[in-house]
């Protein structure tokens, strides 16, 4: 599915090593060429004390972007390597498109609708270095008013995980037996062992990485992951959320504006993929019934709530 593959800024790769390389940051970009710019602007302020590259995969936009971004960056001011894709193959298989190109020892799975506010790639790059006991790395993702992203620190959707959360459970309990889907219950300011961080950010090694298998592709888009951080944790690896790593600002759901059903169709997608690939095996019929059931009821809710809000304007 690729027709180019452009290096910009050829020479500031060419006066690096690329394989002594610390870190490969990787976007995707699908039509968000304001944001793409301003998380590679934050990476070049923030980033400093790291050899590292940008490995940019713009998924097919239906817009001018791919030529925008290629305009832009041609003034060789960034080290990006720009992939320019024709068909859309989703989140996960666009970012193992990119890791095929990458050179770097650690790799930053960082959202084009993230941005930096410190050099938080330092710091989880020393903080790795110094434990080889973490699989994966995120920080604090925060919202543009402060406040969390309460997908930086996630469990698995079990079904009886999913069933608290989906009743409301947390909101009148910190029980960790009633908490386990969005671990409300973790102090936000403190350091953690979770289950899943979010791919908006996630640091990881190339070495973890490719054990792991990389993102089940499988996920278009939502829960490729929680696929990854399970598959990670199963190589014996801890996942941790960690604040003292910064907060990074995350807009959230820049690309899902432009394909609105579909976003939607690919979020109740995923808990079916995810539950029928971790959890189907070991229940019974019943729960699967249950499940499909409750996925499939909030994904036409979730619709005709989204057709309702079009009418209205």
């Amino acid at each position: 599915f690729v027709v180019c593959i452009k290096i910009v800024s050829r020479e500031s790769l060419l006066h690096m090593n690329r394989e002594l390389m610390d870190i490969s940051i990787i976007i995707i970009n699908y039509m968000t060429y304001e944001r793409t710019l301003g998380a590679i602007k934050s990476v070049v302020k923030h980033t400093e004390g790291l050899n590292y590259e940008i490995i940019l995969v713009d998924n097919a936009s239906q817009n001018q972007d791919a030529c925008r971004l290629d305009e832009y960056l041609a003034d060789g001011n960034y080290p990006v390597i720009l992939i320019k894709n024709e068909k859309n193959v989703g989140f996960g298989r666009g970012n193992n498109m990119a890791v095929e190109k990458s050179s770097g020892k650690y790799l930053v799975f960082f959202n084009s609708d993230c941005e930096l506010t410190e050099n938080t790639f330092k710091k989880c790059f020393d903080f790795m270095e110094k434990d080889n006991s973490i699989g994966a790395i995120g920080p604090r993702l925060i919202t543009p008013d402060g406040n969390l992203d309460s997908g930086c620190k996630r469990g698995f959707p079990t079904p009886s995980a999913s069933f608290w959360y989906f009743i409301g459970m947390h909101r009148f309990s910190r029980n960790p037996r009633f908490d386990r889907y969005k671990l409300f219950h973790l102090d936000e300011f403190k350091m953690a062992e979770v289950d899943a961080i979010s791919g908006a950010f996630l640091f990881t090694s190339r070495k973890i990485f490719d054990d792991s298998g990389g993102f089940d592709s499988q996920f278009f888009m939502y829960g490729e992951d929680l696929d990854l951080c399970r598959s990670i944790r199963l190589l014996g690896y801890r996942i941790l959320y960690n604040p003292e790593m910064g907060n990074v600002v995350h807009y959230r759901g820049e690309s899902g504006k432009h394909r609105k059903f579909k976003t939607v169709f690919n979020f109740y997608e995923a808990m079916i993929l995810f539950y029928n690939k971790h959890y189907k095996r070991k229940g019974n019929i019943l729960v699967t019934a249950a499940v499909y059931s409750a996925v499939g009821v909030m994904f036409i809710m979730k619709s005709l709530a989204g057709i309702f809000r079009i009418r209205k304007k």
